[in-house]
């Protein structure tokens, strides 16, 4: 599910467009954590990342803010995999037809990368699932040790 994409949005879209000729799918500028995060089409992330991460480095001089970039899923599963990573997700426990879920991972010692510093991470994971598959993102648990 896609939500209206704003003036703002398709300016910051089209410039990633013209400096790494990659294609975003969608872009959420989040002002709390003075960044800008863009949802990559499928198979186009290392050309949207650059070598060594020099077009990542070159939109974060143009736009004047930090750039993220997550490659899009077929899946729900597979997105928020995608957003996590290199942090192994076991499931996703889904609450019915309420539209929440819960993460689950494999490592306690990955859960403070999971929600990040301030709780940035979280806050992106929370903000993708809501604006691409309508879900809400309730908890991030660990599984293991």
């Amino acid at each position: 599910m896609h939500t209206v994409i704003g003036f703002k949005e398709r300016r910051y879209i089209e410039e990633l467009r013209i400096l790494t000729k990659s294609v975003a799918i969608d872009c959420i500028v989040d002002d709390g954590f003075d960044r800008i995060i863009y949802v990559v089409k499928k198979g186009d992330m290392g050309l949207a990342i650059g070598k060594n991460g020099d077009n990542i480095r070159r939109m974060q001089k143009v736009l004047g803010k930090r750039i993220e970039m997550v490659e899009e899923g077929d899946s729900l599963f597979e997105f928020v995999r995608n957003i996590l990573r290199p942090i192994e997700v076991l499931e996703i426990k889904d609450g019915s037809e309420s539209g929440m879920i819960r993460i689950v991972i494999k490592k306690k010692r990955d859960l403070g990368i999971a929600i990040g510093k301030g709780g940035s991470n979280a806050e992106k994971i929370r903000l993708l699932c809501r604006r691409m598959y309508n879900a809400e993102v309730v908890d991030i648990v660990a599984e293991g040790e």
